[in-house]
């Protein structure tokens, strides 16, 4: 059976959606997001003096931001220096306000 184009970018729009919804979904990534917005980056351990969490849980929620795509992370040995994604924030972006509108 084939699939027209349209189903394929609908398809594709709706899991990238799902996708980030999914890592915006717990209040600590918001919070971390806004954190990650006021400046061009940080690292690990400057969270981990942010937020009242352990590192571990912090690490838990940078790499389910990072797997959604909405940061990046840079290993800076020993450290990993992470910051938004912009491009993958814009098309974030784009695509909730497309939704909500």
């Amino acid at each position: 059976m084939k699939r027209s184009l349209e189903s394929i970018e609908y398809k594709e729009d709706t899991e990238a959606l799902a996708k980030f919804a999914k890592a915006l979904a717990h209040p600590t990534r918001i919070a971390i997001l806004k954190h990650l917005g006021k400046q061009s980056c940080c690292f690990t351990g400057d969270l981990v003096d942010v937020f009242p969490l352990a590192q571990s849980t912090i690490s838990q929620h940078l790499k389910e931001l990072k797997n959604a795509g909405l940061i990046q992370g840079e290993l800076k040995s020993p450290k990993i220096k992470y910051c938004i994604n912009q491009e993958n924030w814009s098309i974030a972006k784009g695509m909730f306000q497309e939704f909500f509108d």
